[in-house]
């Protein structure tokens, strides 16, 4: 047990030295073409096809969505309404900032790269999902599982895909999507409100814990951002 003097010396040290908050390096809009173009070349080799489609749905929706490990984890094919050239409509019955248990509609549209809404349809079409969980295992025989991925294992899972696109993954994890995007967001004019209402943040301190300044992306090749619902 410590004693007083040693609870006070300890104090003091870490009012010299506070501790920096650990972050998920953001995925940059470069590095995430470069590994969706590494995924579409395995997905000409019908043994790899299977997992290189459901990865890249997992990181486009991920990123383009700001979405968390767990809603990507518990993401149902029942719940979401996806349309090629238009868009994607997703439903979550419950999510970290849905207090009273309302649900969320989440929406992006169809981007002319990049495109979520075509990588989501490529997958479950390639692995014949019509109905629960969107995101499963894939075993070494390319069996597809019954149950959803765990949402703690998707940093690993996203650092495998990461590495398989030729990039060092040791920095990033599954916030790396969703702070990926706020910066993207936020280097292409997007003002902070309009950011946290896409991506469902009610607390500014929580917003700008995710942007990182010091980034810069470019653009997509598309008709400017992604417009926001309602839009």
């Amino acid at each position: 047990m410590r004693t007083p003097l040693v609870r006070q010396v300890f104090k003091g040290i870490r009012a010299l030295h506070p501790a920096q908050p650990r972050q998920a390096t953001p995925l940059g809009i470069d590095t995430l073409q470069q590994v969706i173009q590494a995924l579409e070349a395995e997905a000409e080799q019908p043994v790899r096809r299977l997992r290189a489609r459901r990865d890249q749905a997992l990181l486009l929706l991920g990123f383009w969505r700001g979405l968390r490990s767990d809603e990507l984890a518990r993401l149902q094919v029942e719940h979401i309404r996806a349309q090629a050239g238009v868009g994607i409509e997703l439903y979550l019955p419950r999510s970290k900032g849905d207090r009273q248990n309302l649900g969320s509609r989440l929406r992006t549209p169809a981007l002319n790269s990049l495109c979520p809404v075509q990588a989501y349809l490529n997958w479950i079409t390639a692995a014949g999902i019509a109905k629960g969980p969107v995101f499963r295992g894939i075993d070494r025989w390319g069996r597809l599982a019954e149950t959803p991925l765990h949402s703690n294992s998707l940093i690993p899972l996203m650092r495998g895909i990461l590495e398989r696109g030729g990039v060092p993954a040791a920095a990033y994890s599954s916030h790396s999507l969703r702070r990926g995007f706020a910066t993207w967001a936020t280097a292409n004019g997007w003002d902070l409100k309009s950011l946290m209402a896409y991506v469902g943040w009610k607390d500014v301190k929580s917003a700008l814990r995710y942007i990182d300044p010091a980034a810069s992306f470019g653009g997509l090749a598309q008709d400017g951002p992604p417009a926001l619902p309602g839009q």
